[in-house]
């Protein structure tokens, strides 16, 4: 497990799967807006679910949070599009309703990047993430992100485009960084 100060990320576990999709694939509008695929319906239980846990791969490492205080499910968290050659890859997170807003996205950001820089000795992390998600953006700047740019009307979800926001880590950040 990585452990940052209030999480923990581990393996995905069996009983994940149904919590994850009902309280975050479920919520179709969040969804939506989240992922880079259209929103399908998944039946519970399905070997299809994104949440199913399946065989390993290369260039995506799935997480399940879990909070360290009541050690419950928190949410999921991943690298993805992980490119060994440039050493450099994307992370991103999804909390579950009741535990938003309670300060655990800076400590996920953080530990994302514990695993991906030191773990993994990646030079890069970068986070996409829609321009009005205020949360998302607060959690990688307190983590040590750089806002690099704005891609204007790059994403489509729920019936409409939004801009996003990219913010940019390097290895050296991290590790000279207050957060490291």
């Amino acid at each position: 497990m990585i452990r940052g100060e209030k999480i923990g990320l581990r393996a995905r576990h069996e009983d994940d799967i149904a919590v994850l999709q009902s309280e975050l694939y479920d919520d179709v509008r969040t969804q939506a807006l989240a992922d880079s695929a259209p929103w399908r319906p998944v039946p519970p239980g399905s070997e299809k679910s994104p949440y199913a846990v399946g065989e390993q791969n290369d260039d995506i490492v799935f997480f399940s949070v879990v909070e360290l205080s009541s050690q419950k499910l928190a949410g999921e968290a991943l690298l993805w599009g992980i490119d060994t050659y440039n050493r450099r890859c994307h992370l991103g997170l999804s909390l579950l309703p009741a535990f938003r807003g309670t300060g655990l996205g800076t400590d996920i950001v953080r530990a994302l990047c514990a695993y991906g820089f030191a773990v993994r000795g990646l030079h890069r992390l970068q986070i996409e993430t829609a321009a009005d998600n205020a949360a998302m953006i607060r959690a990688a700047e307190r983590a040590g992100f750089t806002r690099e740019g704005t891609l204007r009307g790059s994403a489509w979800g729920y019936g409409a485009f939004s801009d996003e926001v990219v913010l940019g880590m390097l290895d050296h950040e991290w590790r000279d960084g207050p957060a490291h």
